[in-house]
């Protein structure tokens, strides 16, 4: 066993996570399901939301035979949401694949929807037991600070280096308390700002703490503009009660239900004319807010109107009619349930 390894061993066993809820078992459909909703997700964030997923869904059948709704309202606010689109197809995998029996072949996990190599491995790790290196966001973090690796390590040849790293690192035994105690050093202690250095059990042979360079690794993503796109969401409301509409499956907040689009120059009026068979009073603009991706950074003109006749809207087939306060609980995009709450205050 290396000597890295095996203080990380030592610093795990006495200052560790060891109460966090997906510890509790080796099931691997919880370790899976928390392994997916802790991707760019924080470890707070995630355990309410892995409670409440649990006690409607709790095990790979029930996940599989819910309604694609029923799923995405369960990870609404959670964000990422391909992340509920994935799991739910997973499941279905598995269900007609293997039985409904989660796969501990590592290579059959990698197959699933959703499932990187990462996530594999982790899988793999805490739920068989398996001999494999795992190379999340905090681990990388160590490990470039730790080792001196220079780059971004969202660049190939930088993530090529810090994988070949993290498995020449692997000890023979005790893969999963090693495991979890990287995840843990980088989440409480070696954290992206101002990390807790004389706490760290690799701090002597740490190249970035020894040259006092700590803040310099990882290198940081390069910087780049985002492009902007505006939108302006029409807020249809009806006696109480608001439209929303189900978009798409792919793109943009895929399958989630949102207030109808139109570009900031159609004529609004004229729009919701053709569009919904219904004439319409245009009422005072909310505050613009904006909402940002990935790739480009969305800037949200909210629209309130007034349908004046509701019946026959032609649209009705692809949407529904609710109450702000309980649409702000369906499968809502976060800036739409931010819209829907405002909406149920006034």
């Amino acid at each position: 066993m290396t000597d890295f390894a095996s203080r990380l061993l030592s610093w795990q066993r006495r200052h560790g996570r060891h109460d966090l809820p997906w510890q509790e078992s080796r099931d691997p459909y919880r370790v899976w399901l928390s392994e997916i909703m802790l991707q760019q997700t924080q470890v707070a964030t995630v355990i309410p939301y892995y409670r409440r997923f649990l006690e409607r869904f709790p095990d790979i059948h029930s996940l599989a035979g819910a309604d694609l709704d029923r799923v995405m309202a369960c990870w609404s606010g959670l964000g990422y949401y391909s992340r509920a689109r994935h799991l739910h197809r997973a499941a279905r995998v598995i269900v007609e694949r293997h039985g409904g029996a989660f796969p501990s072949d590592f290579r059959q996990i990698l197959a699933l929807p959703g499932v990187g190599r990462s996530t594999a491995a982790a899988v793999s790790v805490f739920a068989f037991g398996a001999g494999q290196a795992i190379l999340d966001g905090n681990v990388k973090r160590v490990l470039a600070r730790c080792f001196g690796i220079p780059g971004y390590p969202g660049e190939s040849k930088v993530e090529d280096a810090l994988w070949r790293l993290a498995e020449g690192l692997l000890p023979e035994t005790g893969v999963e308390a090693y495991t979890q105690g990287l995840m843990d050093l980088g989440a409480l202690v070696c954290t992206r700002a101002a990390p807790r250095c004389p706490a760290c059990p690799v701090a002597a042979d740490c190249v970035a703490a020894r040259q006092g360079r700590v803040a310099e690794f990882p290198a940081p993503q390069p910087r780049r503009v985002l492009p902007g796109r505006h939108t302006v969401m029409l807020i249809l409301l009806h006696e109480g009660e608001v439209f929303l509409e189900k978009r798409p499956p792919t793109g943009v907040w895929g399958g989630l239900w949102s207030f109808p689009e139109a570009e900031p120059e159609n004529d609004l009026q004229v729009l919701c004319r053709r569009r919904f068979g219904t004439e319409v009073e245009l009422l005072g603009s909310l505050k613009p807010l904006s909402h940002t991706f990935t790739h480009f950074r969305l800037h949200i003109t909210p629209q309130p109107v007034r349908v004046r006749q509701r019946a026959g809207m032609a649209a009705e087939a692809d949407g529904l009619w609710l109450p702000p306060e309980d649409a702000a609980g369906a499968a809502v995009p976060a800036p739409v349930r931010k819209l829907l709450r405002l909406l149920g205050a006034g």
